[in-house]
C-alpha cells in the first residue's frame, strides 16, 4: 500500500504560480513512477506530468514550458511547479503513484487539491 498526501493548491490570478507537493509513504520501494493528473469540471481526468523512478519526465502538451515536475527522494515527495497559470488550468489536481504488484501494476491516488486560476 502507498499513501499519497497532496498540498499546495489554491486560488491564483492568471500569470501567477503555484507549487503542488505530494508526499508518499508506505511501500514506496514499489513505486515505478509518479505523476500529476487533473480533472476539470465536466471533463475526464488527464495526465499533466509524470516522472519515473529513473528520473525521466513527460508532460502534456498544454503545460510544456510552464510546468515542471520534480522529486526529492530523501523526502519521498514529488512536486509540480506551475508557472504562467491560465484559467484553463483550473481543476482538481491528483497525485498518482504507479506501483509494481507482480505480475502487473497498481495505481494509487491522492485525495486531490483544488487549483483555481482567475482571469
Amino acid at each position: 500500500q502507498v499513501q499519497l498526501v497532496e498540498s499546495g493548491g489554491g486560488l491564483v490570478q492568471a500569470g501567477g504560480s503555484l507549487r503542488l507537493s505530494c508526499a508518499a509513504s508506505g511501500s514506496i520501494f514499489s513505486i515505478k513512477a509518479m505523476g500529476w493528473y487533473r480533472q476539470a469540471a465536466g471533463k475526464q481526468r488527464e495526465l499533466v506530468a509524470g516522472i519515473t523512478s529513473g528520473g525521466s519526465t513527460n508532460y502534456a502538451d498544454a503545460v510544456k514550458g510552464r510546468f515542471t515536475i520534480s522529486r526529492d527522494n530523501a523526502q519521498n515527495t514529488v512536486y509540480l511547479q506551475m508557472n504562467s497559470l491560465k484559467p484553463e488550468d483550473t481543476a482538481v489536481y491528483y497525485c498518482n503513484a504507479l506501483t509494481y504488484r507482480l505480475p502487473g501494476t497498481v495505481d494509487y491516488w491522492g485525495q486531490g487539491t483544488q487549483v483555481t486560476v482567475s482571469s
